[in-house]
C-alpha cells in the first residue's frame, strides 16, 4: 500500500525539497549509511505523500492524523528517541512553578526576546543560523501538512504539532530558536497570503505551534507587535480562537506582563496581545482558574504606569481591533480590562466605569485608587461571581514589599467589604485588626483607604460595635490634612446619619467644635460636603429642634448660619447648591418661614430679601447680633471677590436693623475701621457697597452718642438723633444662579 501511494501521489515540490535535500544525511544532520538511509527517507516520503492525497481531494480526518503521526514516530525512531502521543493535558495553572524552560516563565524567569539576543546555554555547542533556504523549505511543509489536516480538527492540529515538534528535533538545533525562526516566517508569509483557505491553513500552523511551543511562540510574536503589526495582530486574534490554545497563550502573557524584570516594551506588546485577543468571542472563557489573577495583574499595570516615569521613546500604540489616533500603553491596557469584563458578560461593569469617570481615574497617577474602588463597586454590584476569587489572590499582595502591588491590592480589599459575601471569607476580628493597623500608618493614603475599610464593615453589617469603633476615628479624620481622609470622613458620617437611631446628639456635640471650620475649607470639595453634612443632621434632627431639644444642634445651627447665608455665592457651583438646601433644611426644621427669601438671596442676589432675612434674625436672636457680626467681619478679607461683597452687605442689613444695645462700640470701631480700608479694594463694587456699610456703621454709632469720626451732613439729624434709612446698594455684579437656566430658557428681559 505504501508502494502504490508513493507511485500514485506524487510530493508538491517544497516538501519533496525538504525530504530529498536531506538524501545524503539523516534528520540529525549526519550521513546516512547506504540504502538504509534511504529507505528511512523514502519511506517519509511516501507517508507525506499518503497524507497528500487530503490536499486535492477529501478524506477521512482519522486517515491524515494518523499517517502524520506515524511519519512523526517514524522521524523520533531514526534518532532513537522515545515513541508517544502528543501532550493533551489540562492547561497550566499560573501559580504552579515551571516544569522546563518550554513552560511558563516565572517573573524572574528569562524575558521573551528575538533569538539572536540570547546566549546559547552553557556546555551546549553555538549553532549557526540555518539559511533562509531551510527555512523557507520547513515553513512549506509546515503549510502543506497543516492543509492536509485541514479536515481532522482537533486530531488534526496535535498530529501537526507533532509531526512539526519531531521534524525541529530532527535538525540538531536549539527548538526554542527553530520554533521562533518557523513563527517569523508564518509572520512574513501571511500577508502575502490570499484570503480563504491559504490564509487559514497558515494560522492552523501557528496554532500547532503554540499547541507543544507556546512560550516560544509567544516570544517570537511578541517583539514584532511593536511597532503595531497588522499581520502580528491577526496572528494573535487567530490564537485566541482555538479553544485548545488560547489559554495556553494568555497564561503566558499573564506571566509576561507580571514578571517585572522584562522590558518596557515587552510590556507593552503583551498588553497589545491581550488586548487582541480578548477582544475575540469567546477567548475570556480561556481565562476559568486565572481570570481574577489576570484582572488583578492588568489593574496593577496600570498604576505602575501612571507612577513610573517612563522613556521618551515609548512608542504610542494602536487600541486593538480599532483605527483611530494613537494611544498611549495605559489605553491599551484600559481596553484589554474592558474587553476582559464584556467577554464575561461584565458590560454592566464597563458601563458604570464610564458613567463615573472610573476609567479615566484608573490611568491618573492621583486618582489610580480612586479608579480602584469605583471599579470594585461596580464589580459588587454586576460581577460579583468573581469576587472570591480576587479577594483570595489579592490577600497575599496585602503584605508586598512593592508599593504599587499593595496599594491595588489594599484598595480592592477596601471596596470589597461591601460585599457581605466576600467579607465573610475572613473573621470579622480578623478584617478589623487590619484595618485599625492601617489606621495607624503613617502615610496618609494608608489611613484613608483603612477609614473607607472601616466604614464598608460597619455601615453594612448594621452592628452597634463597629459602629463605635467607627465613630471616633472619622471624627478624628476630620482633623486630618489630606483631602480623601477629610471627604472620605464627612461622607462616612452622612452615611451614618441616615441607620435608624442616629447618635443625633453626640454628633451634634462632637461636631460643634470640628464642623464650623471646615464650611470655610479652601478646597471646594471640602466645603460642600461639610455643608452637606450640617443639612443631613438638621433633617434627621428636626423633630427634636422643633420642640426644644438637641441644644447642641441648635446651637451648630446657629454658629453656621452667616457661613451658610454667605456661601449662597460661593464660587463653588456645588457649595452654593448645597448652602441653599442646607439652609431650606434649617427653615423647615425651626418653622422659621423664610424659605421664599433665601431661594431669592440664593439666585437673584436680592437686597430687599436680605433685608427682611436680617430683620427676622435681629428680632428672633439679639442676643446673638454680636457674634454674627463678628463672623461676617472675617469674611471682609476673604481672597473671593463675590464673598467680600456679600459681607460687605450682611453687615449693612444687620446693623441697619440692631439697636444701639445689640452692639458694642468696640466692635462698632473695629467694623467702621475694617469697612474704611475696603474703600481702597480693587473691585469697585466692593468699593461702592462698603461706602453704604460705613454709613450705617456710623448712624449706629452716633446713636449711642459717640461718633466714630465721620462727619455727618445736618440733613441727617432729626429730633437730636440720626436718622437710618435703609441701605440702598447697586446691583451685583456678579454671575447670578438663576432658575431660568435649569429650564433651558432666558431669564426676564
Amino acid at each position: 500500500m505504501l508502494t502504490h501511494a508513493c507511485s500514485t501521489t506524487p510530493v508538491p515540490g517544497p516538501a519533496q525539497g525538504l525530504l530529498l535535500g536531506q538524501a545524503g544525511r539523516d534528520f540529525s544532520g549526519g550521513p546516512v549509511a547506504g540504502a538504509a538511509g534511504w529507505a528511512r527517507l523514502s519511506s517519509s516520503a511516501c507517508a507525506v505523500a499518503m497524507a497528500g492525497g487530503v490536499w486535492g481531494r477529501a478524506q477521512g480526518a482519522p486517515v491524515g492524523a494518523l499517517t502524520l503521526t506515524a511519519l512523526a514516530e517514524g522521524i523520533r525512531a531514526s534518532r532513537g528517541q522515545p515513541l508517544g502521543p502528543p501532550s493533551t493535558g489540562p492547561l497550566p495553572e499560573p501559580e504552579a512553578e515551571p516544569q522546563s524552560a518550554a513552560s511558563i516563565p516565572t517573573a524572574g524567569s528569562e524575558p521573551c526576546s528575538p533569538p539572536s539576543m540570547q546566549e546559547a546555554a552553557p556546555g551546549e555547542p553555538h549553532q549557526a543560523p540555518q539559511s533562509s533556504q531551510e527555512e523557507g523549505a520547513l515553513t512549506d511543509l509546515a503549510l502543506y501538512t497543516a492543509a492536509c489536516l485541514e479536515e481532522a480538527g482537533f486530531a488534526g492540529t496535535q498530529a501537526t504539532a507533532l509531526t512539526l515538534s519531531s521534524a525541529l528535533e530532527a535538525r540538531g538545533e536549539r527548538l526554542e530558536d527553530q520554533v521562533r525562526a518557523l513563527v517569523r516566517r508564518l509572520l512574513a508569509q501571511v500577508p502575502s497570503l490570499a484570503e480563504g483557505r491559504p490564509r487559514r491553513v497558515a494560522l492552523r500552523v501557528l496554532s500547532a505551534l503554540a499547541l507543544e511551543h507556546a512560550r516560544d511562540v509567544v516570544c517570537a510574536l511578541l517583539p514584532c507587535s511593536m511597532p503595531p503589526d497588522r499581520a502580528a495582530a491577526e496572528l494573535w486574534r487567530s490564537l485566541s480562537q482555538n479553544q485548545h490554545v488560547n489559554g495556553r497563550v494568555l497564561v503566558q502573557l499573564l506571566w509576561t506582563l507580571k514578571g517585572a524584570a522584562g522590558p518596557e516594551l515587552e510590556a507593552l506588546a503583551a498588553t497589545r496581545a491581550l488586548g487582541e485577543m480578548l477582544t475575540v468571542s469567546g477567548c475570556v472563557g480561556a481565562t476559568r482558574g486565572f481570570y481574577p489573577k489576570l484582572l488583578l495583574v492588568l489593574v496593577t499595570h496600570l498604576h505602575q504606569l501612571a507612577q513610573g516615569v517612563h522613556s521618551p521613546d515609548t512608542p504610542k500604540v494602536w487600541a486593538p481591533s480599532h483605527h483611530g489616533p494613537p494611544h498611549s500603553h495605559a489605553s491599551c491596557a484600559v481596553e484589554a480590562l474592558k474587553a476582559l469584563f464584556t467577554g464575561d458578560g461584565g458590560r454592566m461593569v464597563v458601563t458604570c466605569m464610564e458613567q463615573a469617570g472610573g476609567w479615566k481615574r484608573l490611568v491618573g497617577a492621583h486618582t489610580h485608587l480612586e479608579g480602584v474602588l469605583l471599579l470594585a463597586s461596580a464589580m459588587v454590584a454586576h460581577a460579583d461571581h468573581h469576587l472570591r476569587g480576587l479577594f483570595a489572590d489579592l490577600l497575599p499582595q496585602l503584605r508586598s514589599a512593592n508599593d504599587t502591588q499593595r496599594l491595588t491590592a489594599m484598595a480592592f480589599f477596601t471596596g470589597l467589604l461591601q460585599s457581605r459575601p466576600t467579607a465573610r471569607l475572613l473573621q470579622e476580628e480578623v478584617i478589623l485588626e487590619r484595618l485599625r493597623a492601617w489606621q495607624g500608618d503613617p502615610e496618609p493614603t494608608v489611613r484613608w483607604l483603612g477609614l473607607l475599610g472601616l466604614s464598608h464593615l460597619a455601615l453594612n453589617r448594621e452592628k452597634v460595635r463597629h459602629v463605635v469603633t467607627l465613630l471616633p476615628a472619622l471624627l478624628g479624620a476630620l482633623g486630618e490634612g489630606d483631602a480623601r481622609l477629610v471627604g472620605s470622613a464627612l461622607g462616612a458620617l452622612r452615611r451614618l446619619l441616615g441607620r435608624p437611631r442616629a447618635p443625633i446628639r453626640r454628633l451634634s456635640a462632637e461636631l460643634a467644635p470640628r464642623l464650623p471650620p471646615l464650611l470655610d475649607d479652601a478646597r471646594d470639595s471640602i466645603r460642600a460636603s461639610a455643608v452637606g453634612l450640617l443639612g443631613t443632621l438638621v433633617r434627621q434632627g428636626r423633630g427634636g429642634l422643633r420642640v426644644g431639644l438637641h441644644g447642641p444642634l441648635r446651637k451648630l445651627v446657629l454658629q453656621s448660619l452667616v457661613p451658610l447665608l454667605l456661601r449662597l455665592h460661593d464660587p463653588s457651583q456645588d457649595t452654593a447648591e448645597s448652602s441653599e438646601w442646607t439652609l431650606a433644611r434649617c427653615d423647615q426644621a425651626l418653622r422659621w418661614d423664610l424659605l421664599e427669601e433665601m431661594v431669592t438671596v440664593a439666585h437673584y442676589n436680592s437686597p430687599e430679601a436680605l433685608s427682611r432675612i436680617c430683620r427676622c434674625l435681629v428680632q428672633w436672636y439679639p442676643s446673638r447680633m454680636p457674634s454674627f457680626l463678628s463672623q461676617t467681619q472675617g469674611y471682609l478679607r476673604s481672597p473671593q471677590v463675590p464673598l467680600r461683597r456679600a459681607a460687605v452687605v450682611l453687615i449693612g442689613f444687620l446693623i441697619h436693623h440692631s439697636s444701639p444695645s445689640h452692639v458694642g462700640q468696640d466692635l462698632l470701631d473695629s467694623l467702621f475701621q475694617d469697612l474704611g480700608q475696603l474703600q481702597s479694594d480693587p473691585e469697585p463694587a466692593v468699593v461702592a457697597a462698603a461706602h453704604v456699610s460705613a454709613q450705617q456703621v456710623a448712624l449706629l454709632a452716633h446713636m449711642q452718642s459717640r461718633p466714630c469720626g465721620l462727619r455727618l451732613s445736618p440733613l441727617s439729624w432729626k429730633h437730636g438723633h440720626p436718622t437710618r434709612p435703609l441701605p440702598v446698594y447697586a446691583d451685583s455684579p456678579f454671575q447670578r444662579r438663576s432658575l431660568a437656566g435649569r429650564w433651558c430658557c432666558s431669564g426676564p428681559s
